[in-house]
């Protein structure tokens, strides 16, 4: 993961509390959203007349080398493979030991689910190492209703492959 020096003076749209996280572990944001988090901390920047996500000077060779254009984390395999890769052992437990997270019931696991938990696992890993985990939880999005088809998601986003 990049360092902070490496980044100082880099706006994020959305800061990193717990609140946020429990938003994408309810499933309150949509995938996009989501995926959007993890981009521009793997340093992807968006282009301006394709919309499209891609790797920056600052990306990661690991990343950039696999993903010249930002990976869809949620709706690809792959790329929740190699984030789940990325997060160094002492951070595996993130969702239970930093967010007290108990899981999801038998019931509630999906795919894109359980890539929402990899996708929160490696931004807590991220935001303490890089010392950006915010405690203030009024800089939040407005929280949307859960997918009325919780394997499929929210209104536009990629289909799960």
């Amino acid at each position: 993961m990049n360092k902070k020096e490496n980044f100082a003076g880099k706006q994020f749209t959305w800061p990193i509390s717990r609140k946020l996280l429990f938003l994408v572990l309810e499933d309150k944001v949509s995938d996009v959203f989501v995926c959007e988090l993890v981009w521009e901390r793997l340093f992807y920047i968006r282009e301006k007349n394709t919309n499209d996500w891609i790797s920056s000077e600052l990306t990661s060779a690991y990343w950039s080398g696999k993903f010249v254009k930002a990976p869809q984390i949620i709706s690809e395999r792959i790329a929740s493979v190699h984030l789940t890769r990325s997060i160094p052992k002492d951070y595996k437990q993130g969702l239970k030991n930093f967010l007290n997270f108990k899981g999801y019931k038998i019931n509630e696991l999906y795919p894109r689910r359980t890539r929402r938990a990899t996708a929160v696992n490696w931004l807590i890993c991220w935001s303490i190492e890089n010392n950006c985990f915010s405690n203030e939880n009024s800089v939040i999005p407005i929280p949307s209703s859960t997918p009325v088809d919780p394997a499929k998601g929210h209104f536009g986003d990629p289909e799960i492959k």
